[in-house]
């Protein structure tokens, strides 16, 4: 069964056309990539993909289910340009009000697990503002990973990041897709990157597929 199956998927925002006839498959256990520049349609895709704007044409399939199936909803994470987090508020707070939007059942036990996961129980206590990009990216991450899914939407998760931050994030996303078999799409306009940690590829132009490519 595949994660996503994604055919002649269109948007458009008045005159403009964002998204035309897109077809995508992404297998189950796979990291894809999805490659392009500013404006090409990536977030634009992964935002229907998610629910967060309605589709214009085509169909989404997740899990070979409706992507509006509240079931198969529950299997995907979602970190689309940065987490929704109070500044003023620690790691922990920010992760604990989302545990409560997602209603997860023992919040502390899942956010403990999470922060372990993505090696920020030690800085729990840091008030969101004062942590690097890098850790943001692993607090949305951490935020991504609640509930368990088993498919995790990133979109320009390296973007803005130092070396070091860089070399973090793309080993986590590796290590999450070994150990715990999570399924990744994963956006960027930097195919240099994403080359390091994607299986397969897909190159968006002015929301049309170019071309697949296989790692």
């Amino acid at each position: 069964m595949n994660a996503i199956e994604i055919k002649n998927l269109s948007k458009n925002f008045g005159p403009k056309q964002a998204v035309c006839g897109l077809n995508m498959t992404v297998p189950m256990g796979a990291i894809y990539g999805f490659i392009g520049e500013n404006g090409s349609g990536k977030s634009t895709t992964e935002k229907m993909i998610c629910g967060l704007i309605p589709v214009g044409g085509g169909s989404i399939k997740l899990y070979g289910k409706d992507y509006t199936d509240r079931a198969v909803r529950a299997k995907v994470g979602v970190l689309i340009e940065s987490p929704g987090c109070f500044p003023g508020l620690t790691v922990w707070e920010n992760m604990m009000l989302q545990a409560a939007n997602l209603s997860i059942k023992d919040p502390e036990k899942e956010v403990i697990k999470v922060l372990k996961t993505v090696r920020m129980e030690g800085a729990a206590g840091n008030k969101y503002k004062n942590c690097s990009l890098g850790m943001k990216q692993r607090v949305g991450i951490a935020m991504a990973l609640l509930g368990d899914p088993e498919f995790i939407i990133l979109d320009e998760p390296m973007n803005g990041l130092d070396p070091t931050g860089i070399v973090e994030i793309r080993e986590l996303i590796l290590r999450l897709n070994r150990d715990m078999g999570i399924t990744f799409l994963i956006s960027s306009h930097i195919l240099t990157e994403l080359a390091l940690v994607a299986t397969r590829y897909e190159i968006i132009s002015h929301g049309r597929i170019l071309r697949e490519i296989s790692a």
